[in-house]
């Protein structure tokens, strides 16, 4: 066997377990010095009428697409259509003025302040099998009352923003954002089975389809109804996208100026510089600078991944919920970059560390909770929680959701749940409950108001 093969054989055992007639799995690509040097697929894109994954299958790359979306505000930047540091209200008059200007490359570095759609949609009561559409996702914007943080001062993932920046490509240029990304990137690069995915109920040739897994090793359709373009919603294969990245060491598309400052991390009003870039992460791995982002959207999970100074790149997109595609990402380049990458680092012995003071609050009896009870009403997404004693604690109930338990571990309550984590009450003088400020992962005191009877 020559070198190649044995390398080959080796990212081959990497996705064994995948590599079987009753699993999704996942397409792979690798690059090196200007050209693909292999590419394989594992597994199957469609369980429901054994259809295998195949190096062509077209994949949701979810988050992955945002640096498509900032390639192409950055290159209008540079062709003097519109200023990085513009108030995006110049461009989007329709999204409340929240004070504090709120420019373009905030949304770019995830410094907005914006609340990101996903976790707030959830709070609304959308489902992730829902309907979601692009304008749906812009009606929330505009009914959003307050931000998250001061514009520049913080850095909080925000897909909403990469929402707008796609909604500024069409204000300025007058073409869809479809339409503009598939005149300017994917045409020219000849990226023939990518297109942002504007229409739900579109009938796409070779699609793999997404999945979740179950018990006993089973598996569940994850349905996809989604189009959240310039955030996610960019439908590809690994073929096309290794295309896309052979394109930042050989320019056919974009100025070399707009290739450079797509990598340019962002800062914030402090100076503290971010990782994150025009779309991407720039990070290292064992010593050598990497270029990358994940995808995580219903089954799909995506990473690409490059090492710029070696010109080496890894594209692998998965239809399980399962998968790890940054970890078998690392692995590979682990496999061809082993004379170039540092040892990996031996673990440190675990230090002990002494019990923190307890901080734990005395339990609320039934009648302490009583006047929490109450219906709750936020203007901005508009959906009401019903808050009611359920013997020694409290529930927030919502129409669409499972029963959320409050426990009082820290002096204020915490969810149960991911999308509704830490609750504060607010009291007037009199100590009557008039509402409470919904704060955690990506949102920040969203406010409800108490009902009255």
């Amino acid at each position: 066997m020559t070198i190649h093969e044995i390398l080959e054989a080796k990212v081959d055992q990497l996705f064994a377990e995948w590599k079987k007639p009753d699993s999704p799995g996942a397409a792979l690509a690798v690059t090196r010095d200007g050209e693909i040097i292999y590419k394989q697929s594992y597994g199957m894109a469609n369980l429901e009428y054994d259809i295998s994954i195949t190096t062509t299958s077209i994949f949701d790359i979810a988050s992955v697409s945002k640096q498509f979306a900032a390639f192409a505000i950055t290159t209008l930047s540079h062709d003097g259509k519109l200023s990085l540091d513009d108030d995006i209200r110049t461009y989007l008059p329709d999204v409340p003025d929240f004070g504090p200007t709120i420019t373009i490359r905030h949304l770019l570095h995830h410094t907005s302040g914006l609340r990101d759609w996903v976790q707030s949609l959830v709070i609304a009561g959308v489902a992730m099998e829902d309907v979601i559409s692009f304008k749906h996702i812009l009606k929330m914007v505009r009914h959003q009352k307050a931000l998250n943080f001061e514009p520049g001062t913080a850095y909080s993932y925000s897909n909403t923003g990469y929402n707008l920046l796609a909604e500024i490509v069409e204000r300025v240029t007058g073409n869809s954002f479809r339409e503009w990304t598939d005149a300017n990137i994917f045409k020219p690069l000849a990226m023939t089975n990518t297109h942002f995915h504007d229409d739900h109920q579109m009938i796409l040739k070779n699609r793999a389809y997404s999945y979740q897994a179950v018990e006993n090793g089973e598996f569940k359709h994850a349905v996809n109804n989604t189009t959240a373009l310039g955030s996610s919603s960019l439908y590809s294969t690994v073929e096309d996208l290794a295309k896309w990245i052979l394109n930042f060491d050989n320019t056919q598309i974009g100025e070399q100026t707009v290739i450079e400052q797509m990598h340019q991390r962002g800062v914030l009003n402090n100076g503290e510089q971010i990782s994150y870039a025009f779309g991407l992460n720039i990070g290292e791995y064992r010593g050598l600078e990497t270029v990358g982002h994940s995808g995580s959207w219903r089954g799909f999970r995506s990473h690409l991944m490059r090492f710029p100074d070696q010109k080496f790149g890894v594209v692998i997109l998965c239809n399980l919920d399962t998968f790890n595609p940054l970890r078998l990402a690392e692995k590979v380049a682990d496999l061809y970059l082993a004379d170039a990458r540092a040892p990996k680092e031996t673990s440190e012995p675990e230090k002990t560390v002494e019990p923190a003071e307890n901080t734990k609050s005395e339990p609320l009896a039934p009648e302490q909770l009583t006047k929490f009870e109450g219906d709750y009403y936020t203007e901005e997404l508009d959906t009401t929680y019903s808050i009611r004693v359920r013997g020694n604690q409290l529930v927030a109930q919502h129409i669409r959701h499972d029963d959320i338990l409050l426990t009082y571990p820290e002096g204020h309550f915490h969810g149960d749940s991911w999308f509704f984590p830490e609750v504060r009450f607010i009291q007037d003088d009199t100590g009557h409950v008039t509402g409470f400020k919904l704060t955690g992962n990506r949102v920040r005191n969203l406010h409800f108001e108490k009902k009255t009877r």
